[in-house]
């Protein structure tokens, strides 16, 4: 693999199937638009195609119908609408349409460039009647103007002399992909969009539309330029523009058209439509090449600070890239929108936003971008109030209820078992903002936002669990293990739990001490003798052990249940979920995903090793990974077992999910979840990372079929180089004041350079 190629995606596949995935994996995208990878000049008639474009954060709601529905079962549920559709471009040479169907492909390529930020396809065609021309079409959704996603067009004539006719369209009438036989997309077929005014103003084309029961409008703004003389004529009807281009060329001359697209929604503008067609103006003024050259400078400043470099394994190298990227791609960059499961670039799991952002996402960006971090935690602490009310469906009368999938903040899961039953979600959010406060020191935030989200979290286990003798057990909940639900005393869940209220004593503690507590605490009416009952809530909570095994149990039934009958289960059965009835799959000893594991990786310092390792040993038998949030936690937790092999074995898998097609869906989406796996496999894995109260801790081990690897972090204002080979570790200091670190547990000084014998 050249160089070149550790930065890039590619394809030239024409395979049905094949086009469907490449569609997600040449997406484009900004944290705040997204638009999938389909031909601008489409597929024929019987080709499935996923054609759609998004905008985080743009919902509109659907009515959910139950059979039986029962007090607290949602009524609706948001979801990601696929917004009006601007990538058409059709074009004819000499009357005749190119198509890479049709004619003679002499050469085509695709190609995902990361370090430009640019998708790119290049084609060589001959037509039915023998002329031949070089297509090269770019896009690119610009990070410098977010509202910004262009077309760029040009065509070299070879052998050609004469009329060439682009037809571009831009189309409101759009309808969401849907999938009755799969429970991860949507299953019903529903308009969400309906245009409101179609207009042309200033030269640019303009399409409004509102989402049908969100009313939240949309607005489109579409602008051709064109690189020569040309004929320009408009057709429009009541949803849809057409503009066709007629242009004159000659045998080695270049045609070119850019088409530029504005999008703009009135969450975030007043006026949305005025503000498409300031933005345009704006974008207008740049040229595009400097528009180009402004997404390459922030993607080297990204890829500086964010960047993990593994010498030895160009394919693990691209996969590493791939998520990297597509994390950033994905990641909302204000406070109306978070990370959603797919990210930008398909409908899978409707557009929602889980518990995901946090474990699994979040410490990408707190380790290399804080900002983005903050941001991504202030969108929990808007939506406090809505986990709030959300409790109250549920019952409870204090505290905060997270929902398990959401966009707006309230529950989007119609099925409750493997879904609002997972309230884990509460400690995983609350984990994270302590995490936020390792990394940072910022106690401004933790005063403001951290210690009110805690504080509700803890009040909503206080109500939920309940004392047993002398041990605080929390029942009828579900773990991360969606092969196993409604149980009592999950050890994932209470683990955390116990975190939770251990950490909202502490940040109590914290601004009592600094003279901070007085006014949250009017507040929200918290007392002295409650946060004495977090406390004890904390220390008696009780942990499933089983002494026989020296292993966790997974909850108070796990193992009194038969196992998994694993050899007699066809492969083609596999995920579970698609094939059993989900009460069938809730009797047996099979898990999802890592659950138990998972509490192993993130909260260690809970049990011993030989626990941890026999636990991990014991859940490795009955895990079928049908979840993308699994193996990236079976290789962490086996890198701290050292168990490298089986650690390098899984972060392959991880690493090369969506490229590789292996879970067989990524045609509905990338899965983000599994992209910041990826990097917390690296860096929580193989470098041993772990950030706690005590400290930053090191434990770095090396896959042999590495030479090395490196990676940045920034920690309490320092920036931080790891690299690792195969003799030693390496730490340098690059910037900020010296500070204490722990390798293999030994305490250093880290003032410039640290080297330390593997």
């Amino acid at each position: 693999m050249t160089e070149n190629l550790k930065w890039q995606i590619t394809s030239d596949s024409l395979d049905a199937s094949q086009l469907l995935v490449d569609e997600t994996l040449f997406h484009v995208a900004n944290g705040y638009i997204g638009v999938r990878g389909n031909f601008e000049e489409g597929y024929p008639n019987h080709y499935n195609t996923i054609r759609g474009a998004y905008i985080n954060g743009v919902y509109d709601i659907s009515e959910v119908k139950h059979g039986e529905k029962l007090h607290g079962f949602i009524d609706s549920k948001q979801k990601i609408i696929n917004i009006t559709d601007v990538q058409g471009i059709k074009l004819y040479i000499a009357g005749e349409k190119f198509s890479l169907f049709d004619g003679k492909v002499l050469n085509f390529k695709r190609i995902l460039d990361m370090r430009e930020g640019i998708y790119k396809r290049q084609i060589l065609w001959e037509s039915p009647k023998g002329h031949i021309i070089e297509i090269n079409i770019q896009r690119m959704a610009s990070f410098i103007k977010p509202e910004l996603f262009v077309i760029d067009y040009t065509v070299r004539s070879i052998n050609y002399e004469g009329e060439i006719v682009f037809v571009s369209t831009q189309k409101g009438d759009v309808f969401n992909y849907f999938d009755p036989t799969d429970p991860r997309v949507a299953g019903e077929l529903e308009k969400h969009l309906t245009v409101e005014t179609i207009d042309i103003q200033k030269d640019i084309g303009i399409i409004t539309s509102i989402t049908n029961k969100s009313h939240i409008r949309v607005t489109s703004a579409v602008k051709h330029v064109v690189s020569s003389q040309h004929e320009l004529e408009r057709i429009q009807d009541d949803k849809s523009s057409t503009t066709k281009i007629r242009l004159y060329i000659k045998a080695g001359q270049t045609q070119r058209l850019v088409k530029y697209c504005i999008f703009t929604d009135s969450v975030r503008f007043s006026d949305c439509h005025q503000a498409a067609i300031d933005k345009m103006e704006e974008v207008l003024e740049t040229p595009i090449e400097q528009l180009y050259q402004l997404q390459k400078v922030y993607l080297s400043a990204f890829w500086d600070k964010a960047d993990v470099v593994v010498n030895g394994d160009d394919r693990l190298q691209q996969g590493i890239h791939f998520s990297l990227f597509e994390l950033l791609q994905s990641v909302g960059k204000d406070q109306y929108s978070n990370i959603a499961a797919k990210g930008l670039s398909g409908e899978g799991y409707e557009g929602h936003y889980f518990w995901d952002t946090e474990i699994y996402m979040l410490p990408f960006f707190l380790l290399t971008d804080k900002a983005l971090a903050e941001n991504l935690l202030n969108y929990r602490y808007e939506k406090l109030e809505a986990a709030r009310e959300n409790a109250r469906i549920l019952g409870h009368k204090k505290g905060a209820l997270y929902p398990w999938r959401t966009i707006s903040g309230s529950e989007c899961s119609a099925y409750f078992p493997s879904g609002t039953a997972q309230y884990h979600i509460n400690a995983d959010i609350a984990y994270m903002f302590v995490q936020y406060y390792f990394v940072t020191g910022d106690l401004d935030f933790v005063e403001s936002k951290g210690a009110e989200v805690l504080f509700e979290t803890a009040r909503l286990w206080m109500d939920t669990g309940h004392y047993v003798e002398d041990s605080f057990r929390i029942d009828a909940v579900t773990g991360p293990d969606e092969y196993t639900c409604i149980v009592n005393n999950n050890y994932y869940t209470n683990c955390m739990a116990k975190y939770n209220l251990k950490w909202a004593v502490k940040f109590y503690e914290l601004l009592k001490e600094n003279n901070r507590i007085e006014h949250l605490a009017q507040k929200l009416g918290i007392t002295e003798e409650e946060v004495n009952e977090w406390q004890q809530a904390a220390e008696k909570m009780y942990l499933p052990y089983d002494e026989k095994l020296d292993i966790n149990p997974q909850d108070d039934s796990f193992l009194s249940k038969a196992i998994w009958d694993f050899e007699n289960t066809p492969k083609d059965q596999y995920p579970l979920l698609l094939h059993y009835h989900p009460l069938y799959i809730y009797r047996y000893q099979v898990c999802k995903q890592a659950d138990t594991v998972l509490a192993h990786f993130l909260l260690e310092d809970e049990q011993k090793l030989s626990t941890i390792k026999k636990s991990y040993e014991y859940y490795e038998k009955i895990t079928t990974h049908d979840s993308s949030l699994s193996t990236c936690i079976f290789s962490i937790v086996a890198a701290k077992l050292g168990e490298i092999r089986k650690a390098y074995d899984y972060f392959m898998q991880t690493t090369r999910l969506d490229l590789d097609n292996i879970h067989h869906n990524t045609k509905d989406g990338i899965h983000t979840a599994n992209m910041g796996g990826t990097y917390m496999g690296m860096v929580y894995g193989f470098a041993g990372l772990r950030i706690k109260e005590s400290g930053i801790f090191f434990n770095p081990v090396i896959p042999e079929q590495w030479e090395s690897y490196e990676f940045k972090i920034c920690y309490q204002g320092r920036m931080i180089k790891i690299h690792v080979n195969q003799e030693q570790s390496h730490y340098t200091l690059l910037e900020g004041k010296e500070l204490k670190i722990h390798v293999y547990d030994q305490e250093y000084i880290l003032n410039d350079d640290i080297i330390i014998k593997i």
